[in-house]
Order: structure tokens, then sequence, then C-alpha cells
């Protein structure tokens, strides 16, 4: 694809697995931005500490922002964002842990389409 074809956008997949040592001070922490918001709702206020009070998942979502990861960057502006948060059981030692099977498969998939470029 000549560069005139390719699309200006790009989707930027990240995956952060976290270990949360202290859920209160998550929660304390989501509360405390959702007390800063002076143009939140009181219904939506009510929705969004109850949910962060009773998940440290959800408050930690509350807290992370993928604008944060690039809102600096020098020549892009962020079209569209989504996120969430969900406990897991994490074994760093299983194979679907494996940081880098996404980029195996990629070669792979490479591979089968382009089988004559090495």
């Amino acid at each position: 694809m000549s560069t005139a074809e390719t699309s200006r956008f790009v989707r930027l997949r990240v995956e952060v697995v976290v270990e949360v040592d202290d859920a209160d001070a998550v929660t304390k922490a989501a509360l405390r931005r959702i007390a800063a918001e002076p143009d939140m709702p009181a219904e939506e206020r009510v929705h969004a500490e109850s949910a962060v009070t009773e998940d440290t998942a959800e408050a930690l979502a509350y807290l992370v922002d993928p604008f944060d990861l690039v809102g600096e960057v020098p020549g892009i502006e962020l079209q569209q964002a989504s996120w969430s948060s969900e406990r897991v059981d994490y074994d760093p030692d299983a194979p679907e842990w494996d940081a880098d099977d996404d980029d195996a498969d990629d070669d792979a998939d490479d591979e089968e389409e382009n089988p004559d470029e090495t």
C-alpha cells in the first residue's frame, strides 16, 4: 500500500496487568477524583461512588485514562478510546500470559501472507 493509500488512523492496543497492593488507597483516589469533578450530575456521582467503593477494578478503571497515554504525543489527536477493567487470576508462568505470544502469532501470519520474503 502506498503512503497515499495508507490510513491516517492507527489502533493502539495496550494490555496491562497490575497487582493491587492497597485496594483502599485505589478506592480513596477514585473517590477523590469523583469529588473533584464539579460538573458531574448528582445521580451520576452517586452511581460512580458506589461502583468504585464496591469494586477495586472499577476504581482503577475510573483512575486510568487512555488520553493520559497519548495526550502529550506530538502530531496525533485521540479520536476514540475505550477501556475496561476486570479481576483476573494471574500466573506469570502460564502460557496464556506470555507477553511475546501475540508477536509470534503476527510473525506466523506475515510468513503465510508473504512466503517468499525473509
